[in-house]
């Protein structure tokens, strides 16, 4: 009897080219709703805005649900979305030491290509271990909001980025992805060009599937979710993923109310150092009758969607 056996090896070839987004001066104010802005001018060797729609993708069959796993890496964010299509979405990748974590999580589940990464502010706790992860999978498309920071983690993530010969659309309110036939997102935020908060150019993510929505909210502060108020958008959802760690500084009164969300989530570290989630933010959750998943005591959370219902599995476990 004879065997044989195929390899197939996939050898891109890199080479390296200068891509940095930088702040550009001045404010705005929120503005209506628009879908896929036209490309803007930036400066010279920054990354450009140049499409409104993710690279192609090899056509992949329906699966039932649709799937959000908020991985538990510690004091950060991390969560990555399975749509009915099989369509691909990361947002964020916790601080470095959760790199390893989230690429393997990743590489079990089978994942070679990520159609889209969404890295919601330049803070080390979101984009750490972003550059492994850029090495690690293909990459459709790029999103991120333009603001830089004078950061290792911020360096090493262009680096991979220019080594992949890829460039990031600008993450701003009213921009949508094209991601699923049968899944809308949206970006609510940021709406300003320029705050005096890092967290408040946080990537505000809204997804609808079916009846369900869900709320991607970064750490966008008080200031960015004001914004969004005035910007005319439709807030309400299913579940929230609550802003910076549930953080004081974030879920005010007002937004919730508009959310009114019946479950959230809490992206945080076991006993850290900033005493997240704040008192006031689970008062306030507790009062509105959310119930409340944390990756801190509950490790890594699924929720899935048929489009009509929302179940939740964890997975227990920490970094």
């Amino acid at each position: 009897m004879e065997s044989s056996q195929r390899k197939r090896v996939l050898a891109p070839f890199l080479s390296v080219f200068l891509a940095v987004l930088t702040l550009l001066p001045g404010c705005s104010s929120a503005s209506a709703p628009v879908d896929n802005p036209k490309p803007i001018a930036l400066p010279a060797a920054a990354v450009t805005q140049n499409a409104g729609t993710l690279a192609p993708a090899p056509p992949t069959s329906k699966q039932p649900d649709l799937r959000i796993t908020f991985l538990d890496v510690g004091q950060g964010d991390s969560i990555f979305i399975q749509t009915p299509h099989g369509k691909t979405l990361l947002i964020d990748a916790g601080n470095n030491t959760a790199e390893p974590k989230v690429t393997a999580y990743l590489q079990d589940q089978g994942i070679k290509r990520l159609d889209a990464v969404v890295w919601t502010h330049p803070h080390a706790d979101h984009i750490g271990g972003a550059d492994m992860v850029t090495q690690a999978f293909s990459i459709g498309q790029v999103y991120m909001p333009k603001v830089s920071a004078n950061t290792e983690a911020y360096r090493d993530l262009l680096k991979s980025m220019q080594g992949k010969h890829l460039k990031a659309l600008e993450a701003k309110a009213g921009l949508t992805l094209d991601l699923d036939p049968e899944v809308k997102a949206q970006f609510l935020a940021p709406s300003a060009t320029h705050y005096e908060d890092t967290n408040d150019y946080s990537a505000v993510l809204r997804l609808t599937y079916g009846e369900n929505s869900f709320l991607f909210t970064g750490d966008a502060q008080t200031t960015s979710e004001q914004e969004m108020l005035a910007g005319g958008y439709i807030l309400k959802a299913d579940v929230l993923k609550v802003g910076h760690h549930g953080s004081h500084s974030s879920t005010s009164s007002t937004f919730l109310a508009k959310v009114q969300p019946g479950y959230a989530v809490i992206s945080v570290g076991q006993g850290n150092d900033y005493g997240h989630p704040h008192k006031e933010t689970l008062a306030a959750l507790a009062k509105a009758g959310i119930k409340v998943y944390r990756t801190d005591e509950s490790g890594s959370i699924i929720a899935e969607s048929d489009g009509k219902k929302i179940s939740f599995t964890t997975l227990g476990g920490h970094p």
